[in-house]
């Protein structure tokens, strides 16, 4: 009867044990009770499948998104959609362009793919810079310390866009997304640099880390095995941050005409030329707009539970 009723009480604190072992299965559970969490995956995996398959989505719509529909504009009305909504017909799922008749769905689904490449791609560099920039000043200290953060306050002290503006103006002739791509990730990098080196700075003096280091590990193996799992919460949760806000950075360039040119598509530059026909053709502005606007929320509601659940100390500062 004592043996029964001790592995009966054990029971639940075997499961207790499972259920509980490990952070990350405990922030996957908290993250899959949110709604807002759930809502914004689905968002995200339609917006990134769309990006993919862009080219495949095109072809099942008919038209390519330089394609021009003269039949789908009515010349003597300034260049305006044939049809309600913008045009919105059987033919074109979304409408068209005024004026080109160029198919609004093709436009949309190849500008998703190059917002989403400039500003998963940019993001990835500042990750990778930040961190790495973050870590040896952090764990280093010392010159290697005053050196990296002063580069940071260097870096953060430019008025960045302004500077974006200037570059993307006087560089011509190169791969306008390439050129994109870099100059926000040189701009990017500090921020995440500051958190990494903070974290690091608490991380070096624990007590594991003090056994490796006495148990004989290299700098390389301290890093990689010990100081990189212990930021990787954080890093995570920021960067699902960055990326709504290098998406903007992105529309914004492309707004002001410095970032990608035509006929490569893209939401900034779609919202840029759909200015002009707002009160003639409403749904030319809103379908690229809706389209920035909930890939932004989406990534931003992510980003907001994830430091919650990963870096709740970060969250309350």
């Amino acid at each position: 009867m004592t043996t029964t009723s001790t592995s009966a009480a054990s029971a639940p604190a075997a499961e207790a044990a499972a259920a509980g072992s490990g952070p990350w299965r405990l922030a996957r559970r908290e993250l899959g009770r949110r709604v807002s969490v759930r809502v914004s995956l689905v968002v995200i995996a339609l917006f990134a499948i769309m990006a993919v398959a862009a080219p495949l989505l095109s072809k099942l719509g008919g038209w390519s998104p330089e394609e021009f529909d003269k039949d789908a504009v009515d010349p003597y009305l300034g260049g305006q959609p044939i049809g309600s909504l913008g045009g919105i017909s059987a033919e074109h799922w979304l409408g068209v362009e005024p004026v080109t008749g160029r198919d609004l769905f093709a436009r949309v689904v190849h500008g998703g793919q190059v917002s989403l490449l400039i500003a998963v791609t940019a993001t990835a560099i500042v990750v990778v810079a930040g961190t790495a920039a973050g870590i040896a000043a952090g764990y280093f200290g010392g010159r290697t310390d005053t050196v990296l953060s002063r580069l940071m306050d260097l870096t953060m002290s430019f008025p960045s866009l302004i500077f974006m503006i200037a570059m993307m103006s006087v560089a011509r002739d190169v791969n306008r997304i390439v050129l994109m791509i870099t100059v926000i990730g040189v701009f990017g990098w500090p921020g995440i640099a500051r958190v990494v080196r903070g974290q690091t700075l608490s991380l070096k003096h624990r007590e594991y880390v003090d056994a490796a280091r006495v148990g004989g590990s290299g700098s390389w193996r301290i890093l990689t095995r010990d100081i990189l799992p212990g930021v990787a919460g954080p890093v995570i949760a920021y960067t699902t941050l960055i990326i709504p806000g290098m998406i903007a950075t992105e529309a914004a360039l492309s707004y002001l005409g410095v970032g990608v040119r035509p006929p490569t598509p893209s939401w900034g530059q779609m919202i840029a030329e759909s200015v002009a026909f707002y009160d003639t053709d409403p749904m030319y502005f809103v379908i690229p707009s809706v389209c920035l606007f909930l890939t932004v929320l989406a990534f931003t509601l992510l980003g907001d539970a994830l430091r919650d659940v990963l870096d709740p100390r970060g969250s309350r500062t």
